[in-house]
């Protein structure tokens, strides 16, 4: 790797802005076929929403994306391909469900509620489960209802749908918790796709069976280090990119003190961000809607470090759901020994934009006092509190994704891949595959490099699932 300051003038037949999944997988990918790269990535580190931090012994916390969900996913068969060992989060013993301040035990699938609570929950649930299954994963806009279901919030559905007061708030907290946004923010077509990528509409909040099951060993940003292993000698850090440049047969892409020129570049940022940057000729009306629709989930991350995991040997998964807290949720993130304990908090949603105009150490204050209220006197006590605000994050705004309003697909969804010119896009939003995930990521990169290639050749690019002769080829994950 080298830092954008001792090259101010680079030249690849392929420029790749943002060094996260996707755009380290669409480099690797062009490399891997015979193009010359450039990765440009503005931070100081690769990674992007991947953020793995030591502490001690060889160990690591997850400051950003941690868990791939199921056997067979995209990034878990990139783990394999690698040689990455994987572990299962902690899920042994009784969750805990804070209902309006009153915290109960549970075990099993469903949550000590009243049975009208449940009942109401669950016809719902099973609903969008059906309803799902006819959203089309890779062209949701073509589903047989999508203009209607693209008409409407998620909460305007769930008020018509869901009549009990705690059903609501259930469906609120799967919203909140699972997406990082409103449900009266949130499109509900987008809701069903989100839901297809995740394997189900209740596995966004699951540990056994569901999105938070597994893990890998050493970090999901150790998987990107890995995977960014053939290109890191073409890789150049703290290079912000403001100006894209495209006419003719050629691009020139510009920062603060540097300039790369290629025949193609590669957007590989976030949705959003990627409406930042300065395009001459500026791009047409429909891409620059589709960055100004799309809006960043809003969540902060909060580890709680211990000696030992307190809560497993009182019986206790460190898993906690809650619709009243502005912590949405907890899960047990140990190293796969047990040590140190590590408790992860996530604030999400509204909660986490009201929880961010706080001063740090009321913040740090707020969630300690939320986990002694679940877990009692011990868990007022870590040893170090870490915190990543990724609303803070300059060179991501937000997070676990972006959310898309009503009409966003139904309108624009065609333009989340479509090239302009020579100006091709990735990222987990660029395509509603696994939308929004580390699998999701890597599989843009990898349609990109597909789409770049068979430009060249004048060949039909292969599905990006289908089976060629890179390290990384996945076919597509069983559901």
């Amino acid at each position: 790797m080298h830092d954008i300051s001792e090259y101010p003038s680079i030249e690849a037949d392929v420029i790749v802005v943002g060094a996260g999944f996707a755009g380290i997988t669409a480099a690797r990918e062009l490399k891997l076929a015979g193009r010359s790269v450039a990765l440009l990535e503005a931070r100081d580190r690769l990674g992007g929403r991947s953020y793995s931090k030591p502490i001690g012994d060889g160990k690591v916390a997850e400051l950003g994306c941690e868990f791939y969900g199921q056997p067979g996913t995209i990034s878990h068969r990139a783990a394999q391909s690698l040689g990455i060992e994987t572990a299962k989060v902690y899920d042994t013993g009784y969750r805990l469900i804070d209902d309006d301040g009153k915290i109960s035990p549970w075990k099993g699938m469903a949550p000590k509620v009243s049975a009208a609570t449940l009942l109401d929950f669950g016809q719902a649930a099973l609903r969008i489960e059906r309803m799902r299954r006819e959203v089309p994963q890779d062209a949701p806009w073509e589903a047989p209802h999508a203009k209607q279901w693209d008409s409407e919030t998620m909460w305007s559905w769930t008020r018509r749908n869901v009549r009990t007061r705690g059903g609501r708030n259930l469906m609120r907290l799967m919203i909140e918790a699972g997406m990082a946004a409103a449900p009266a923010d949130v499109s509900l077509l987008h809701v069903l796709n989100y839901s297809n990528g995740t394997g189900g509409f209740r596995a966004m909040t699951q540990i056994t069976g569901g999105t938070l099951e597994n893990r890998f060993v050493g970090g999901s940003q150790n998987l990107a280090m890995k995977m960014a292993e053939p290109v890191l000698a073409d890789t150049y850090l703290n290079a912000e990119v403001r100006t894209i440049k495209h006419s003719g047969d050629r691009v020139r892409i510009s920062g603060p003190g540097f300039e790369a020129a290629g025949r193609f570049v590669v957007v590989a940022v976030p949705v959003p961000l990627a409406g930042r940057i300065e395009y001459d000729p500026p791009l047409p009306e429909h891409r620059d809607h589709v960055s100004q629709r799309l809006t960043m989930g809003a969540a902060i991350k909060y580890l709680a470090l211990y000696d030992e995991p307190f809560w497993r040997a009182e019986g206790f998964t460190g898993h906690v759901i809650s619709h009243a807290s502005p912590v949405r949720a907890t899960v047990d993130s140990c190293p796969p020994d047990g040590t140190p304990g590590v408790l992860t908090g996530f604030v999400t949603g509204p909660a986490a934009r009201q929880v961010a105009k706080l001063p740090v150490g009321e913040r740090r204050a707020l969630v300690l006092r939320e986990l002694e209220r679940f877990f009692g006197p011990k868990a007022a006590k870590p040893y170090d509190l870490l915190e990543q605000n990724w609303m803070a994050e300059p060179y991501t705004r937000g997070c676990y994704h972006a959310y898309a309003p009503p009409g966003l697909y139904t309108t624009y969804g065609t333009f989340l891949k479509q090239p302009v010119g020579r100006i091709h896009w990735a990222g987990a939003e660029s395509v509603p595959h696994e939308y929004g995930s580390m699998s999701g990521a890597i599989y843009s990169g990898r349609r990109v490099a597909t789409e770049i290639v068979g430009r060249e050749t004048g060949e039909e690019p292969a599905s990006p699932l289908r089976p060629s002769t890179t390290a990384l080829s996945v076919e597509e994950p069983a559901r």
